[in-house]
């Protein structure tokens, strides 16, 4: 089971940036997926997450209306298109994928938001 994360680097205040995720080892489509935030000395947080058929996905307050999770199950990928970035978007961002007790991780990839 893996799953890879791409798309992170640097941007300046205001700019996009589009994650994804691919799966490979598992049935995507039989997974939630979510993306989690982890900045220099803080602690991981959930940013967005989306049910199995997509139908459902949920953001924590801060990125509501800025950033937009969603998945390609034909591809076994999730995105994150996240918009008017700001500084405080900064951290490594991850994908999960969750069934019932099963849980899976990516390494993370890199956002910096900076001018």
């Amino acid at each position: 089971e893996q799953l890879v994360e791409s798309g992170g680097g640097l941007v300046q205040p205001g700019g996009s940036l589009r994650l994804s995720c691919a799966a490979s080892g598992f049935t995507f489509s039989n997974y939630a997926m979510s993306w989690y935030r982890q900045a220099p000395g803080k602690e991981r947080e959930l940013v967005a997450g989306i049910s199995v058929g997509g139908g459902i996905t949920n953001y924590v307050n801060p990125v509501k209306g800025r950033f937009t999770i969603s998945r390609d199950n034909a591809k076994s990928t999730v995105y994150l298109q996240m918009n008017t970035l700001k500084p405080e978007d900064t951290a490594v961002y991850f994908c999960t994928a969750d069934r019932g007790s099963r849980r899976y991780w990516g390494q993370g990839t890199q956002v910096t938001v900076s001018s």
